[in-house]
């Protein structure tokens, strides 16, 4: 192939066409600075580096003095926190894609430091400031309305379009809304009532989502980029490969078992697919598997590792934060609808495996489980730490920080080994300062999310529009949940489209979730459900950035990779239901035996849907004709025998006794039914 050909489906438009097949280290870097905007920062030099690395320092030393010490205000952390974000984030990322990442223009500079001066603004001012609460100066209205601009650029550039058009809206919509017709309609406010709401309140911009981030959301992505450095992502893929590498698919389900593990210290669905992709799709390739296939397994995996507890792309932290509830009880809650998703894509991968006839890699090929866990098994102990302590019920923070402090110490003991064994050190003081240069990165895109998102949040507040946005969809439904769902469903998707998992979860709540919360569903499920349908927004098209990375790695068509990528993903779009009228899924109110009997029919419930859309199923001719493809005698079913498989299996999935009984007797009936007709054949 050329180098210069691109993988182009000339039905699409969009990120499409600017992917190229990639194959080595620094095109799969490339390829995540053009999928992924929180990637594409720039790579500085000489003075420019020393003044970044500074500035990052400072900021994560800031940051974690304010949480140990407890001595600094909420607003004065929260702006100084903007204030370093803003700084950093017109050092670090270029105004356009095109522009060359190793210069750093004049106006970066200035846009840098007028953004970080209108937060530091309230920091300086900040007695002041409060005193004249309700009777602003123009001055204060001016910083204010250069200080919202500054951070629409800087979303611009970092976090996407999707977001700032929808933060744009709103506030247009605050000064428009006295001429709208009905439930739109309201008093209308003066640019200082806007303003002032906005930049100066805690229910704007400085509001929930920003005083997670400036807490345990940065120690978590301090704790990450300490899991990062220690090389836990490969060790993940290798204890992977031990357990499945040698089964039938073996590189696909390492694929999907991998990106569970690496999504819960990874933040984005691109990131997680470039990332643990670029070893398993050439493994799935080479093995057997079609490139749109391959694409799709780790696209799918990926994009479910946002799903997967305990960080889930750090919207755990903020889904506490915005229903006041312990962060524990979101880990809780997140658990049986992640593993039904993931024992989806694992079951339509092994099915595939069969149907090809495909085998796992070769044992000699393959790490040892025993000898590699005795050798690095140490890397899990700061997760093992972390979810010790929130299981014992302490803090967020609390736990944060004793990963932190383990993370370090384990560091430590390692370059004591090595100096020891006369090698050189694998965690010095250098790998101290990257982390801290990567961590004071990483939330840069975190924060200016969450600083659009209270944009959103101020004007729902401010003009009452999250009732009345609620009360139109409950309205456009006619009063009906299912079809409420529908359209929560299509609404999260379509808001969820390119955009990062913070901004995500943050834009979907805010927007949909209220509809369904209105008609009596549990705030969590509700929550969940909106953040569900905005994460599988990666893998659905046409935008399917997840599913693009990955057809980019395989050399693959796609649209053809994400509609794949949708199929084996076809979980995420049942599961929400299924929590939102069984909260019980969600561990809300529920014993022991019912969980058992819910997790287990829903289990036959996602074998079924997988027969079905995979058209395949035990190893042996279909009932009403077979055929044969690939390595010997291979089971494809047809329509009626899919449709009957899809039918059973929807209704174990439904989460209620009558359906999940019919839908086990017809499970039953088909199997035995399958079984029966093999023997009749062989006879």
């Amino acid at each position: 192939m050329k180098d210069k050909e691109k993988i182009i489906d000339e039905s699409s438009s969009g990120p499409i066409e600017n992917i190229l097949p990639t194959t080595n280290e620094e095109e799969m870097k490339n390829l995540m600075k053009d999928l992924d905007r929180e990637q594409a920062y720039r790579e500085h030099k000489c003075w420019r580096q020393y003044i970044t690395v500074i500035v990052s320092v400072v900021f994560v030393v800031f940051q974690l003095y304010a949480t140990l010490s407890g001595m600094i205000t909420a607003q004065i952390l929260r702006a100084t926190h903007l204030a370093f974000v803003q700084f950093l984030a017109f050092l670090l990322f270029p105004a356009t894609k095109k522009m060359p990442r190793n210069t750093l223009p004049l106006y970066d500079v200035i846009l840098g430091l007028i953004g970080a001066g209108c937060w530091m603004y309230i920091v300086i001012n900040f007695e002041a400031l409060v005193r004249r609460s309700g009777n602003n100066t123009v001055l204060d209205v001016i910083i204010g309305i250069i200080g919202i601009l500054i951070l629409f650029e800087s979303c611009r550039r970092i976090v996407g379009i999707p977001i700032m058009i929808i933060a744009a809206v709103f506030v247009i919509y605050a000064f428009i809304g006295k001429y709208l017709p009905g439930f739109l309609h309201h008093r209308g406010y003066s640019l200082q009532r806007v303003v002032c709401h906005l930049f100066y309140n805690t229910e704007g911009i400085m509001g929930t989502p920003i005083g997670a981030c400036s807490t345990f959301i940065f120690l978590f992505i301090l704790f990450g980029a300490l899991l990062e450095k220690t090389g836990i992502g490969q060790f993940f893929i290798d204890v992977c490969n031990a357990i499945a590498g040698g089964a039938s698919g073996g590189p696909a389900k390492v694929a999907v078992l991998s990106s569970a593990l690496l999504g819960t210290v990874s933040g984005s669905s691109v990131s997680n697919t470039v990332g643990s992709g670029s070893f398993t799709i050439p493994m799935m390739k080479k093995l057997g598997y079609k490139g749109e296939f391959a694409g799709a397994v780790e696209a799918s995996a990926s994009t479910g590792g946002q799903l997967m507890p305990p960080i889930m792309g750090a919207a755990a932290f903020l889904m506490a934060e915005s229903l006041g509830i312990p962060y524990i009880t979101i880990v809780k809650a997140a658990v049986i609808p992640a593993l039904l998703y993931f024992t989806g894509i694992f079951i339509t991968v092994h099915l595939e495996a069969k149907k090809l006839g495909l085998k796992g890699l070769p044992k000699e090929e393959l790490p040892r489980f025993l000898p590699l866990f005795l050798s690095k098994g140490y890397m899990i102990l700061p997760l093992v730490v972390i979810i010790w302590f929130l299981c014992s019920g302490k803090t967020a923070v609390f736990a944060a920080l004793m990963g932190i402090v383990t993370c370090v110490l384990i560091g430590l003991s390692v370059s004591i080994v090595d100096l020891a064994k006369g090698r050189k050190p694998t965690f010095g003081a250098k790998d101290i300062i990257d982390v801290m240069c990567a961590a004071a990165r990483n939330i840069i895109s975190v924060a200016i999310a969450c600083g659009m998102a209270g944009i959103i949040i101020g004007i729902v507040t401010l003009t009452g529009l999250g009732l009345k946005l609620g009360a139109g969809l409950v309205s456009l439904a006619g009063g009906k949940l299912f079809l409420t769902l529908i359209f929560t469903m299509l609404a999260s998707i379509i808001l969820g489209m390119g955009a990062p998992t913070t901004a995500n979860y943050l834009i979907t709540s805010t927007i949909t979730a209220g509809a369904i919360i209105q008609l009596g569903v549990q705030p969590l499920a509700a929550h969940m459900f909106a953040f569900y349908f905005g994460i599988i927004a990666d893998v659905t098209p046409p935008v399917a950035l997840a599913a693009i990375a990955g057809a980019a790695i395989a050399k693959a068509k796609p649209m053809k990779t994400a509609v794949n990528a949708t199929k084996l993903a076809i979980g995420a779009f049942i599961i929400p239901y299924m929590f939102v009228y069984n909260p019980q899924m969600l561990m809300i109110d529920t014993k022991v035996g019912t969980l058992v009997f819910i997790v287990a029919t829903a289990l036959i419930g996602m074998f079924g849907i997988s027969v079905s859309l995979e058209g395949y199923g035990f190893g042996f001719t279909g009932i009403l004709h077979g055929s044969n493809k690939a390595k010997g005698l291979v089971t494809t079913f047809d329509v009626l025998e899919r449709l009957l498989f899809a039918i059973a299996g929807l209704l174990c999935v439904i989460p209620e006794s009558r359906t999940d009984i019919i839908g086990l007797i017809m499970m039953a009936v088909l199997i035995i039914y399958q079984i029966v007709i093999k023997k009749i054949l062989k006879r």
